[in-house]
């Protein structure tokens, strides 16, 4: 098994769950930043590991690394992105390299090494994007949905991951907040008070990937059912005492995010505890579970309008199973 992006946020966690719950082969870290490789090494979760373990330096843009890294792998996870708004709005041609180029590379180097399966990782800003990361990363969804049509009905699978606001992920709000709260600060800055958000733990991403990969026909979307939260209430949980200050809407930021829109709901299904949009371009049978249902054709899974909403203790629990 080989993660893009190995060194990051969910690349770590994704590695040392793969190696306490399962027996893999091998589990190889693809990324371009040599110290965060030498930590993560070194790092007690790893060492014991030590054997299993396989380190490359390499960057989604080369090809030819990509397929060197992907030689004797059947799973691939792509988790490499530039993900910050900003970063991305005054770096458009490096965001473009990266998300979509590099897209483009994960996928011809799975086919030409004989990869089984490939699970990209998305985002919500994927959906309707304003900004340039999420039309970035709905690019890259579109090739890796799209990938099929190059290997017909073999392998490797194809699919696609989208979720939330990871808690406490690098550059999130929890650890923004977070600084400011421990630096003293008078305030806490608020874009917008209506603005809602969807959230997971980095953990219940990981399981969710897990869990997708025996269900992929090729070509899906999928999307986990995730609670809301607003960005307010977020501020007064963690700083009681703290007033907050509106500084207005960023550019390229939405309101609300949104996962599943109208139009994508006419191929998408329901089930217990996801959605599955399921690719025009191939076979559309109900067959991922016993309990599916199509969402009706109006359906629109937004942070807004969402029916499951976290509650305080539930994002105090997590903040505080970030500090542990």
């Amino acid at each position: 098994m080989l993660i893009t992006g190995g060194t990051g946020t969910f690349g770590k966690q994704f590695c040392e769950t793969i190696l306490n719950e399962f027996s893999p082969r091998k589990v190889i870290v693809f990324s371009r930043d040599e110290m965060k490789q030498f930590e993560m090494r070194n790092s007690a979760a790893f060492r014991e590991h030590d054997s299993t373990m396989r380190y490359f330096i390499g960057d989604v843009r080369d090809q030819n690394r990509l397929e060197m890294a992907f030689r004797d792998v059947d799973y691939v996870i792509h988790a490499a992105a530039l993900k910050q708004v900003p970063a991305a709005e005054y770096n458009p041609f490096e965001c473009i390299q990266t998300n979509v180029y590099g897209a483009e590379n994960v996928v011809t180097a799975a086919i030409r090494t004989g990869v089984k399966t490939v699970i990209a990782l998305s985002t919500d800003k994927a959906t309707n994007p304003i900004n340039l990361y999420g039309a970035s990363k709905l690019a890259a969804d579109k090739i890796f949905i799209a990938a099929r049509n190059l290997v017909g009905a073999g392998s490797p699978l194809f699919a696609v991951v989208r979720y939330g606001n990871v808690i406490g992920s690098r550059g999130s709000i929890v650890p923004f907040f977070q600084n400011l709260i421990d630096d003293k600060a008078d305030s806490l800055p608020i874009t917008d008070e209506r603005m809602t958000r969807f959230w997971i733990t980095i953990q219940e991403g990981v399981n969710f990937v897990i869990s997708c990969l025996p269900m992929i026909r090729g070509g899906e979307l999928f999307v986990p059912k995730l609670p809301s939260m607003k960005i307010v209430d977020l501020a007064n949980l963690m700083a009681p005492d703290l007033p907050t200050h509106t500084i207005g809407i960023r550019p390229g930021e939405k309101l609300h995010e949104s996962m599943i829109t109208e139009d994508d709901a006419r191929s998408a299904i329901e089930l217990p505890d996801r959605y599955v949009v399921r690719s025009l371009l191939y076979d559309s049978q109900n067959n991922y579970h016993d309990d599916e249902k199509m969402v009706s054709e109006d359906f629109r899974y937004a942070s807004n309008t969402n029916t499951e909403w976290l509650e305080g203790s539930e994002m105090l629990q997590f903040i505080q199973d970030l500090k542990s």
